[in-house]
């Protein structure tokens, strides 16, 4: 980490310390003590990150295509490449993104490319002086669907805010609408929207579409797309996704373990769990489970699904409906035959 960085994070650090500004709703102290502990919760450690290329752990993606993989990257000063760890935390293959470049890469996401194949996105947009780049870029690869070390090329985004330069650390891609979406690391945080379409060409331009929360240092889309999620050093946000593919209301507030630098989170595959991660060595990534409310709703039991209905239009067919009549026939024949006899 250069010295500069190593300055500007201080900086920040102690802002943090006397700024009168509420980074995430209060926590209540058992959530503190869950947090603190990363067991109270039922936290656990997923895996640790012990590789010695690793140091900077700055973003997390869950693979579309590997059970179990999750990719990374490092922050600033490093390479342009990812690395997929399996489930014990260990590197499992190198990805080396051609014409790509690697000034600060702060975030990465699963999104699909040009022709609706799963791809990894990831996010230069790191700005510590928070406004000395014109423009940021986000890179793009195809997932493999062979997982080796291998060099990919990369295809190049060129990023613009409608209102100007600004530090983020954050990039999230609707599963559904596959749209990209930046959130400032500021006191006073805002979501940007990317085009429905990224182009290689001139630049893109994100347009505010929301608050967030202050000093967010990751975020990230369910995989079913329902709900989101945006963290910060010192806590977490869920969010429901409204019809417009963006972050909408709040669900909840949410502690994440203590960490020495808690830059990265990412949905587990299933969606029920996030996955937290922290800059430096030997760095544990913890798994959370989200609350009921905001888990993939399970799926129907094939034997209970459509029971008493029409397997390929829920109505009942013709023999159903011709069953129905003639019973109603006989009932009515029936009654009316006792009311003759009574009369007699």
């Amino acid at each position: 980490m250069s010295a500069r960085r190593t300055a500007v994070r201080a900086g920040t650090a102690i802002a943090l310390a006397g700024a009168p500004v509420c980074l995430l709703r209060p926590t209540p102290a058992s959530a503190v003590t869950a947090s603190a502990t990363g067991t109270a919760r039922g936290d656990t450690v997923a895996f640790t990150i012990r590789d010695e290329r690793i140091t900077e752990s700055s973003g997390l993606a869950a693979s579309a295509l590997h059970p179990g993989i999750v990719y990374t990257h490092n922050d600033s000063g490093g390479v342009p490449k990812v690395y997929a760890l399996g489930r014990d935390g260990r590197v499992v293959a190198v990805l080396t993104l051609a014409g790509a470049g690697a000034r600060d890469w702060e975030a990465m996401a699963i999104g699909k490319d040009g022709r609706g194949r799963p791809a990894i996105f990831v996010a230069d947009i790191g700005d510590n002086l928070g406004g000395a780049w014109p423009y940021v870029t986000v890179y793009r690869i195809t997932e493999p669907t062979r997982l080796v070390s291998r060099t990919l090329q990369a295809t190049r985004f060129r990023i613009k805010y409608e209102d100007g330069p600004r530090n983020a650390e954050t990039m999230m891609i609707n599963p559904r609408t596959n749209r990209l979406y930046v959130v400032s690391k500021l006191f006073g945080g805002k979501i940007y929207e990317a085009p429905a379409r990224l182009r290689t060409g001139g630049f893109n331009v994100l347009r505010k579409v929301g608050d967030a929360p202050a000093i967010a240092t990751d975020g990230a889309f369910a995989p079913d797309g329902r709900t989101c999620v945006i963290r910060t050093y010192f806590g977490a946000r869920l969010y429901s996704v409204g019809a417009d593919g963006r972050p909408g209301k709040t669900i909840e507030s949410l502690g994440v373990p203590v960490q020495k630098q808690g830059e990265s989170v990412t949905y587990t595959a299933d969606g029920r769990s996030l996955l937290v991660g922290s800059e430096g060595r030997n760095q544990p990534v913890y798994r959370l489970p989200l609350p009921e409310r905001a888990r993939p709703a399970p799926a129907p039991s094939p034997g209970k699904a459509g029971a008493g209905k029409d397997a390929t239009d829920g109505r009942l067919d013709s023999a159903d409906t011709r069953m129905a009549l003639f019973l109603a026939l006989g009932i009515t024949a029936a009654v009316g035959y006792g009311l003759v006899r009574r009369r007699r």
